[in-house]
């Protein structure tokens, strides 16, 4: 008959207590359409890797990037039943969702990159979080998607009377749809993913994005026109299953929301230094880069104001994104 000797039963012990630990870490999903190493993907990392180690490992997050678990409307819905715990998502596709959210997805409101990130750290950003408390989601946080602009595989676009009657996908969302067809051009709602090929195949004539989306996608390869009209700067939003936040303690609400907010940084910092990268490859593919008055753009959009800001509250919202200095 063996013996254990007592040094030998307090490794067992101990290693017991271990494995019973990695066993109870809590894995938290997290979506997104961008590839990996994306500024977004790479920030939910972040964020996970702080609430791991605020947890002491209780909690650790696996972000599913490439769109791997669905396109951004599909995610939405999964996140708001509790399948998916967080989601990272552009604010474009809440509109429909956060009624609220229109407002920070409007053409022009935003002067720079510098207003909006003003904007949105502040009261007015913290107001638009709460907003969606009401839809089975947590708001925890921004991040920057840049100055969104028109490319296409057709011309050089330099003035407004360029975009007549060409076909564009945009987000599926109103304010985008209303935003193209009062330029005069043709929107097409279409998923991100299904983008390139009809680029490809001339099902649409261009779309529009961001430096590193339009790189990253490599939709440079078949839209070799891209324009500076910088026509919006909508928000990516970070957002948390309801049904997950409840199952947290109050002390770990606290530990995700302010994980999440130190997050903020870090995805800037990566966004600021892909920018620049993403438009230097496409200049060295070839692309040709326009520039535009965007006045004529901007004085078009004033029937897409006066549809979407049809309260006094959203109003009053919109003059104070304006006003924010």
């Amino acid at each position: 008959m063996m013996y254990f000797s007592k040094p030998t039963t307090t490794a067992i012990a101990i290693g017991a207590l271990m494995i019973g630990a990695a066993s109870a870490q809590t894995v938290l999903r997290s979506a997104d359409t961008h590839p990996d190493g994306y500024p977004t993907v790479e920030a939910v990392k972040y964020m996970g890797e702080l609430i791991k180690e605020r947890t002491a490992g209780r909690y650790s997050v696996e972000v599913y990037h490439s769109a791997q678990l669905g396109e951004e409307k599909d995610t939405i819905e999964q996140t708001q039943a509790g399948v998916l715990d967080f989601n990272r998502v552009s604010m474009g596709p809440f509109n429909g969702v956060v009624p609220v959210t229109q407002i920070p997805s409007l053409p022009y409101i935003f002067r720079s990159a510098d207003h909006m990130r003003k904007t949105m750290d502040g009261p007015i950003g913290a107001e638009i979080l709460k907003a969606f408390d009401t839809h089975n989601l947590v708001g925890l946080a921004f991040y920057d998607s840049g100055a969104r602009s028109f490319y296409n595989s057709r011309k050089a676009i330099t003035s407004l009377a360029d975009l007549k009657g060409m076909k564009f996908r945009v987000i599926q969302s109103d304010v985008f749809v209303d935003m193209v067809n009062n330029l005069g051009a043709n929107a097409t709602p279409m998923a991100y993913g299904e983008v390139y090929s009809a680029l490809e195949t001339g099902v649409i004539d261009g779309a529009e994005n961001n430096w590193p989306s339009f790189e990253s996608a490599k939709h440079y390869e078949v839209a070799q026109f891209i324009t500076l009209d910088e026509h919006q700067m909508v928000p990516e939003v970070l957002v948390m299953s309801k049904s997950s936040w409840d199952k947290l303690t109050p002390e770990d609400q606290a530990i995700v929301r302010q994980a999440a907010k130190d997050s903020v940084a870090k995805m800037r910092e990566l966004w600021d230094a892909r920018e620049k990268k993403s438009r230097a490859t496409v200049e060295a593919a070839g692309v040709k880069v326009s520039e535009i008055d965007k006045q004529p753009l901007i004085d078009a959009m004033k029937p897409v104001y006066e549809k979407y800001l049809s309260t006094p509250e959203l109003k009053d919202l919109a003059a104070r994104i304006q006003a924010t200095k």
